[in-house]
């Protein structure tokens, strides 16, 4: 256990000095075979990019050490737990496990709360508070048709 409280550690240290860059209070840190191959802190309003949360920037560093957008064999170290687009990310990263030191409710204390998206995930697409609204279904699917007669495709 040792190991790992290095790793979570690293990402708190980057979430610490991430504020000190004017970013948020988020780091995390990707492990590959004992290795650290990725630091990501959050750059949300560094960047001007509401998708740059830590979990995704280490993500995308570490996709790119290991030349796959498939990081089985990968874990997750965050300063807190991840939020829902992080958590779909790690899935979508197939990361095989996810370690994390402050909680969502930790999170929501310092005023970043993430409740208000689980609460929408929950509820029936004509029931979200942003309307969602479907058009052009028959061509979307003729995409889909013509990917699964693909031979040559690269399953993700």
């Amino acid at each position: 256990m040792q190991l790992q409280e290095s790793y979570i550690n690293k990402a708190i240290e980057e979430a610490s000095s991430n504020i000190d860059k004017n970013g948020g209070p988020f780091g995390a840190v990707i492990v590959f075979k004992r290795k650290i191959i990725a630091i990501g802190g959050n750059t949300v309003t560094i960047d001007n990019d509401p998708t740059a949360h830590a979990e995704i920037n280490a993500i995308r560093k570490a996709a790119k050490v290991l030349k796959n957008f498939d990081l089985s064999g990968c874990e997750l170290y965050s300063s807190c737990e991840p939020c829902p687009m992080c958590l779909s990310a790690i899935y979508w990263a197939r990361i095989d496990k996810v370690y994390y030191a402050a909680t969502k409710e930790d999170a929501h204390d310092a005023e970043f709360d993430d409740n208000m998206i689980y609460k929408e995930l929950d509820l029936p697409i004509d029931k979200r508070r942003i309307p969602f609204i479907s058009l052009n279904r028959d061509f979307a699917l003729s995409v889909f048709q013509k990917w699964k007669s693909k031979k040559d495709k690269t399953i993700y």
